[in-house]
């Protein structure tokens, strides 16, 4: 909403006594180029750049923008920033506490201050995704005829959550997450800013660490997490801000874990081997110190993928597509929903009956053809789609195994120097049992014989 006498007391308090707001908020960047991360959508004629006003875009005027991303990677902080910087008139409003009434409030405004004395709206609104279709219904006629420039913001994909008339009349603009080196730079600023910690305290490279574990990619949530952990180092009367004392403001332990060391393989190796060896809770723990560490989620799910085929393969069939698709839903959401999806894979995975028997039987193939084991592709399985190919005597005598009883036809696949080896030994553990009567039934019929009832 527009400022009222309430909100300018409010604004006029924190600029005279600015520990009356929380760090976060005393470190919003006052112009573009202070804000953290998203760089590619900050470029010199960028949609931004033109709602600030810079550069002239003559007859093409500013567009109305949906800004999605992640909560924490500065959605709101540019909306801010725009609403500093300028010369149009800037009004916010939440999905969460308005309606279609306010909206049309804002559009009527927009009307009469571009009509009276030729001033242009910028309307910022937070959380579009929680406006029903008729509310952002509301939203087209205004944006459609550039009555107001619209700053839409969303954590939900606007494919499904934005109305497509809204959506083709919009520019997206898809917030990167910031990366540690990000929040580093922002920690720098806040701790040594006169707006912030003004240098009161220092900050010690592990207990920074620990904070941009605990931030998990969320700016605020860091700020938040400083600013406590600040104030608690200067009750106890102390310059740095140790890592102790992180642990005790945050109340979240710092985990032994360095995602670049020996640590992430070192627990990524005892998380697929507890769950080789079917221990649950071990798999469950070695999980919860890989994603409390900050971890990605991604790699996580990779490990998972193999760990079906490796060491479970058919003995469950199902493993392999539980752990696709854990690895596509964490893809989707991300943390912290993400740690349920991967624990839901692992118990799946740890207690599923294990087989080994696809990892040796690729690694036997292999190892014959590493060695020189390959030969010939016998005649008869050769192409014989191209002329000439039977005066080559390729393709013929071949036997189509649709045309036999059993859809199995005695005759040799392999090239003769393999013909016989057997890699494939399954074993009579789960689901593979059954493979294991299959493979020993269709190798008699392939040989010409008859299996034994």
């Amino acid at each position: 909403m527009e400022p009222d006498l309430f909100t300018a007391a409010a604004e006029d308090r924190q600029e005279k006594d600015p520990s009356s707001s929380p760090l976060a908020v005393r470190m919003r960047p006052r112009t573009l180029d202070e804000v953290v991360g998203q760089r590619h959508l900050l470029k010199p004629g960028s949609p931004l750049r033109r709602l600030v006003g810079d550069g002239d875009g003559g007859p093409a005027g500013a567009s109305s923008v949906i800004l999605w991303g992640p909560p924490g990677i500065g959605k709101t902080t540019l909306a801010y920033v725009v609403s500093k910087a300028t010369n149009k008139r800037f009004v916010e409003l939440s999905a969460i506490t308005s309606g279609v009434k306010e909206v049309r409030a804002v559009i009527d405004g927009a009307r009469r201050a571009a009509g009276g004395y030729g001033k242009e709206t910028v309307l910022f609104l937070d959380e579009i995704h929680r406006f029903s279709k008729a509310q952002q219904d509301s939203l087209l006629p205004a944006v459609e005829n550039r009555w107001v420039t619209l700053i839409a913001a969303t954590t939900e994909n606007p494919y499904f959550s934005v109305i497509s008339p809204l959506l083709s009349r919009s520019l997206l603009l898809t917030l990167e997450p910031l990366t540690d080196e990000d929040l580093k730079g922002l920690l720098a600023r806040a701790l040594t800013d006169e707006r912030g910690l003004g240098g009161a305290v220092t900050l010690p490279e592990d207990a920074e660490a620990h904070l941009l574990r605990v931030a998990g990619g969320d700016a605020r949530r860091a700020l938040t997490a400083l600013e406590a952990a600040a104030g608690a180092a200067i009750a106890k009367k102390e310059a740095e801000i140790t890592l102790l004392t992180v642990e005790e403001t945050v109340d979240r332990a710092a985990v032994k874990y360095d995602r670049d060391g020996d640590q992430h393989y070192d627990v990524a190796s005892a998380l697929i081997k507890s769950i080789r060896g079917s221990d649950v809770d071990a798999a469950l723990h070695y999980l919860a110190r890989m994603i409390e560490a900050g971890e990605d989620p991604r790699f996580i799910a990779r490990r998972l993928m193999i760990s079906a085929s490796e060491d479970i393969g058919l003995a469950d069939p199902n493993a392999l597509p539980i752990a696709v698709a854990a690895a596509q839903a964490v893809a989707m959401i991300g943390f912290p929903e993400a740690a349920l999806t991967l624990s839901h894979a692992t118990i799946a995975l740890a207690l599923a009956p294990k087989s080994n028997a696809a990892t040796t039987a690729i690694g036997a193939a292999l190892a014959d053809v590493r060695g020189g084991l390959a030969g010939s592709v016998p005649s008869h399985l050769r192409d014989g789609h191209y002329k000439g190919a039977a005066e080559l005597d390729h393709a013929q005598g071949y036997v189509y195994p649709h045309d036999v009883p059993g859809g199995i036809a005695a005759q040799q696949y392999a090239p003769d120097a393999i013909h016989g080896r057997r890699y494939y030994e399954p074993t009579r553990h789960g689901g593979e049992a059954r493979y294991a009567d299959v493979v020993e039934w269709t190798r008699t019929r392939l040989r010409g014989e008859e299996p034994r009832r």
